[in-house]
């Protein structure tokens, strides 16, 4: 006697599964991970993407952010000590003067005590040993510039982690696509299908997909365009392209007359180069 659940099994088993072989081909215009595969190059207008400083610092790497915002502390910081020592020199401070003497800034007598003062004025420690007098005019003017600066640097640079660390991207890490989309019949109607879902408990509201197939084309004057982006309609569950992820659906795509797929054979999508992108 054979128990029916190892009997199931053997027949789940036995079932014969479609087998996938690895084709090469070239570069994705998109990976699977969301990343477009262009490079920009030969660009002669790189100005313009300094005439827009908050999106280039926001579009960089995180160790080049993370660079750009320590050069801009240090070298205000450099740039205002060195203003500090020079107010200093000029005023004799450096100089050891009597008791009577009333320096710009009290406990400078070098280099390094003058950076030390510029990172207490521009964080706003206070230590308490070095602090600035009414002596000098230029010195109280120099410590409103620096103030001013300083935070305009801090609001620059703590917006720009603020939105790198709130980018769509990192929401984007616990949306899932299935693996392989499949075509085959459905409703009596020839479909590309795939599968997502969310694996959030935070529910994204009325969400659009959208999709392109990406091919080479040939105009009818003889024009070759080898990044071709074509939209495809897509039939929802809901019914239209804002879906209501709360769980996972399978999205489809009729593949009818007005299909840019609908002139592609089994075996000519194996060797076509054609790519689908999936926009959630």
């Amino acid at each position: 006697l054979i128990p029916e659940d190892y009997l199931l099994t053997r027949l789940a088993e036995d079932v014969l599964q479609p087998k996938f072989k690895t084709k090469s081909r070239k570069a994705r215009f998109v990976a699977k991970n969301g990343t477009c595969n262009v490079a920009h190059t030969n660009i002669r207008e790189q100005g313009r993407f300094l005439l827009d400083v908050f999106t280039t610092l926001v579009d960089l790497k995180w160790l080049h952010t993370l660079l750009i915002f320590t050069m801009s502390f240090l070298c205000s910081w450099l740039l205002f000590g060195m203003i500090w020592w020079l107010i200093a020199f000029a005023h004799g401070d450096l100089d050891q003067k009597g008791d009577d003497f009333v320096p710009c800034v009290t406990e400078i007598h070098s280099f390094s005590s003058a950076f030390l003062f510029s990172i207490e004025v521009q964080v706003t420690i206070g230590f308490g040993g070095r602090m600035i007098t009414e002596e000098c005019v230029s010195a109280i003017v120099i410590l409103i510039i620096q103030n001013i600066v300083g935070l305009v640097i801090n609001a620059i640079m703590l917006g720009c982690i603020f939105m790198k660390t709130a980018q769509a991207n990192r929401r984007a890490e616990t949306l899932i696509f299935s693996k392989h989309a499949v075509i085959t019949v459905r409703n009596n109607k020839l479909c590309f299908m795939f599968r997502l879902g969310d694996l959030r408990k935070s529910m994204i509201i009325s969400a659009t997909v959208h999709v392109q197939v990406v091919r080479k084309t040939v105009t009818n004057e003889g024009e070759i365009v080898p990044l071709d982006q074509i939209d495809i309609q897509m039939d929802n569950p809901v019914g239209t392209n804002s879906i209501f992820l709360v769980s996972p659906l399978i999205i489809s795509h009729v593949i009818d007359k007005n299909s840019p797929m609908y002139d592609l054979s089994a075996a000519e999508l194996q060797h076509e180069d054609i790519e689908v992108i999936v926009v959630l």
